[in-house]
């Protein structure tokens, strides 16, 4: 990172690269790949190797396994469906998801999953982009009967077995009741795989052929997808899942046979994407952009808007709330924003140098997107180091604390 002329001194540049130097130096992080851009000015460090013993460098093109930021992107697909009037966000979903028709709910959250009232409304559209349709990850209940249920029947990522293909997981989801009542409350990560499902049942076509012709293809993300291509798995390092007591590095998922080297039964929209810094820059410009790509509308600036303001009530917040300020001993202190859109995180409380307005998520593969309407600043730190430790996210911070005070107005 060097010298600037659009509003990031040279200075506060340095030291934000000897700040992520730091993190690579101490042993922790093998490597990374960060870009902080400006208006027409955008800047990369490289810093480290693929591998935690060295070897191959990082480079500017390596491809990261994006995890949970995949969920600002592919929200995008949902976009174009509703700027074409083919979805409506109050439209329920049951014609195109009937597993989802005359659902049950939870009378109590550690409940039987057989000790249920009728819902009082279907699932919408809206309830859907906003993850709150009434089923989702919630770390404040583990251990309890549905959550059993959920990892029972391979509903989420990151178990030993993948997830099945879509139409087995929707039967496997439409067995279950749902914890909450349809948009009475927000809940993680179901809801951003159920939308990838939902656009490929609307459009006919699977979820990535959608994405890549409307939104990847356009922005020239040439390198995102839901898997690798043996031509490029020499630019996928090891994803590492550090052992949270000896902080031992132990491999999650190896760049040749493993989970990204094919195609995948569920292309999932809440953590399936692999990207790179400049891929994923095209897109968050695209956002900056009012949803155009030079010339070219990908989204109108209505749709983005919507994805990138607050959809929340204040009650449906609550849970968030409670879950980011709660539990940073299981997030590390990430997710304290204050709101949130459709698939991203949306910034209604300065709780750190990040202003109100900010939009963007972190990924649990290390990873970390965001942009800032205020400033025109898009910033993405990607690592190959999960969130087992909480190494990658204070680096996340540290990232985020330093390109701030860059900033020079």
């Amino acid at each position: 990172m060097g010298r600037s002329d659009s509003g990031f001194s040279e200075a506060g540049l340095r030291r934000t690269r000897d700040v992520l130097a730091r993190h690579v130096e101490s042993g922790r992080i093998p490597g990374l790949v960060a870009l902080a851009s400006r208006g027409d000015e955008t800047h990369v460090e490289a810093i480290g190797t693929m591998h935690h013993d060295g070897d191959a460098p990082m480079r500017r093109d390596t491809i990261f396994r994006m995890a949970s930021t995949s969920k600002p992107v592919t929200v995008a697909a949902a976009m174009v469906l509703l700027d074409e009037c083919r979805l409506r966000l109050d439209d329920t979903v049951e014609p195109w998801l009937p597993e989802l028709a005359d659902r049950r709910v939870l009378r109590r959250i550690d409940g039987s999953l057989d000790d249920t009232v009728p819902a009082r409304r279907p699932i919408t559209v809206r309830d859907v982009l906003t993850s709150t349709l009434g089923l989702g990850m919630d770390m404040t209940a583990l251990g309890t009967p549905i959550m059993n249920a959920i990892f029972a029947q391979g509903l989420t990522p990151n178990l030993p077995e993948p997830m099945p293909e879509p139409n087995e997981w929707m039967r496997r989801l439409g067995t279950l009741p749902l914890m909450h009542q349809p948009g009475e409350r927000w809940q993680y990560h179901i809801s951003n795989d159920l939308l990838g499902v939902l656009v490929a049942r609307v459009t006919g076509q699977s979820f990535e052929t959608f994405l890549r012709e409307r939104i990847f293809d356009p922005l020239g993300m040439k390198d995102t997808g839901f898997h690798v291509p043996a031509d490029k798995t020499d630019r996928l390092p090891p994803l590492y899942a550090p052992d949270p007591h000896t902080a031992e590095f132990t491999v999650w998922d190896e760049a040749t046979g493993g989970r990204w080297s094919r195609p995948p039964a569920f292309q999932g929209g809440g953590g399936g994407l692999v990207s790179t810094v400049d891929d994923y820059h095209a897109y968050f410009r695209m956002l900056l952009n009012g949803g155009m790509h030079g010339s070219e509308r990908i989204l109108s600036r209505p749709a983005v808007q919507l994805m990138t303001t607050n959809r929340l009530t204040p009650e449906q917040n609550a849970a968030r709330n409670a879950t980011a300020t709660d539990n940073v001993h299981v997030s590390f202190g990430q997710g304290q924003h204050g709101g949130w859109g459709f698939g991203m995180a949306v910034r209604t409380c300065r709780g750190d140098y990040a202003p109100v307005g900010q939009f963007g998520w972190d990924g649990g593969s290390g990873t970390s997107t965001y942009a800032d309407p205020d400033h025109r600043i898009t910033g993405i730190l990607l690592t190959q180091i999960g969130a087992s430790v909480p190494d990658p996210v204070r680096l996340m911070h540290d990232f985020w604390t330093s390109l701030y005070q860059a900033i020079e107005d």
